[in-house]
């Protein structure tokens, strides 16, 4: 007889992880599937930093251990505040914390999440499919890939994503334009130029945006107040985005999809502002309309703000433009229920309940699809926190208990996080 499970998480980055923590925790009976930490093992050039600080990008577990700085603490280093960490110790961190803090994670690869009785059909690529009463999708980024669409009909050698490069050494002694603002176009530009390519920086904005080197921790009250420092930056805009999501949930749709939209815009590092200022040039306030392949080479069309044409030509072309949340390239969700969400406003994203619940009884979101909903803060790790324990929360709720479940059949498990005290999960 095939179990069903109480929870099937699908992904396993930081938000996939942190509710499978907090899920085992609450004692439910949940599956972890996807490849841990993928986007940012597999999708981020060798040299890149974390752009948050240290103390705000820890995962989250129910009883708050297994942090960030305890990871570093294991290896004799320090995560600290003001102090830039590379994108491979914060990967090797999420992966330390899914053998710790989590459920055993099984890397198959989820084809398909279907209606079933009153739960759902998860099929996988590797094996049968799986049963389970509610599902909480954690996918991501990648599926929301956003391309400029002058760049659509090019032959796909001619251009990519900044998320498609796991090292850029190939592009040494190229001509690459690199299209948008915000930190992944500013750091693949520097990049690019520090392993020997020619980057040329094209953005729609008349300026860039550099964010400040952060204020020390322990400063006097009254500067404190003035400027409270919050998991996505200093100010009380930034502190509201980051503590009060629960208060972004209550507004207006129309008022939710604005802010998502426009809050915490592209900005740089403050570290990566000199690295980039003395060696990429940048055309900035100049739109694409049009790309076309000669030869072997991309020619970009470009307008400036006055209307003044230009002609760039470049061996490649990377599109640093971001993620556009939207359900229908969620494609391993079953078309007629993707179709059947209630949605937040004009956009394509599912509107949720407070516990993170769509409008289907049981089918749970987290991550980017969720900033509409709950703000900003759901782009960036912090939001991992806030999301797991409402979200897990929202589950219990949904499947009418506050504890172990009884009927439940979720194999026994020890979790791992305290051994030596087994907690068993019912059949």
């Amino acid at each position: 007889m095939t179990r069903t499970d109480d929870l099937v998480v699908i992904g396993a980055g930081p938000y996939g992880l942190s509710i499978a923590a907090h899920a085992a925790g609450a004692g439910l009976g949940v599956r972890v599937l996807g490849r841990p930490m993928a986007s940012w093992r597999d999708h981020m050039p060798d040299g890149m930093y974390l752009k948050s600080e240290p103390w705000s990008s820890s995962l989250s577990a129910p009883d708050g251990r297994h942090t960030l700085a305890d990871y570093c603490a294991t290896r004799g280093t320090a995560a600290e505040h003001g102090t830039p960490l590379p994108i491979g110790t914060f990967s090797a961190y999420g992966m330390w914390f899914a053998r710790h803090a989590v459920p055993e994670v099984e890397e198959v690869t989820v084809t398909e999440v279907t209606p079933h009785g009153g739960g759902f059909r998860v099929h996988t690529a590797e094996g049968p499919p799986l049963l389970a009463r509610t599902v909480a999708l954690a996918v991501g980024v990648m599926p929301f890939v956003h391309h400029p669409r002058a760049l659509r009909d090019l032959p796909p050698a001619h251009y990519s994503h900044s998320s498609g490069h796991r090292g850029l050494a190939r592009f040494a002694g190229s001509e690459v334009a690199v299209l948008g603002a915000g930190q992944a176009a500013l750091e693949t530009a520097a990049l690019l130029a520090e392993q020997g390519a020619r980057p040329c920086l094209v953005a729609r904005r008349a300026r860039l945006n550099w964010n400040t080197l952060p204020q020390p921790l322990s400063r006097p009250p009254l500067r404190a107040l003035r400027e409270p420092h919050s998991g996505l930056g200093t100010g009380w805009r930034s502190w509201v985005w980051s503590e009060l999501p629960w208060a972004v949930h209550r507004l207006p749709a129309a008022t939710r999809e604005r802010i998502a939209a426009t809050a915490l815009g592209p900005a740089g590092a403050w570290w990566l502002r000199d690295r980039f200022e003395r060696r990429v040039p940048a055309l900035l306030g100049h739109r694409l309309h049009r790309a076309t392949a000669v030869g072997d080479r991309t020619r970009l069309e470009l307008t400036s703000r006055s209307g003044e044409p230009l002609v760039l030509d470049a061996s490649h072309v990377i599109a640093a433009t971001g993620f556009t949340p939207d359900l229908d390239r969620l494609e391993l969700l079953d078309a007629g229920l993707r179709a059947a969400l209630e949605t937040v406003g004009q956009s394509r994203t599912p509107e949720l309940s407070a516990g993170f619940e769509s409008s289907w009884p049981g089918l749970f979101f987290a991550g980017l699809l969720t900033a509409p909903s709950f703000g900003p803060s759901m782009r960036f790790v912090h939001g991992a926190g806030f999301t797991a324990g409402r979200l897990v929360g929202g589950v219990r709720r949904r499947l009418g208990a506050r504890g172990p479940l009884p009927g439940s059949t979720g194999a026994a498990r020890t979790d791992r996080a305290t051994a030596g005290h087994p907690k068993t999960y019912l059949r």
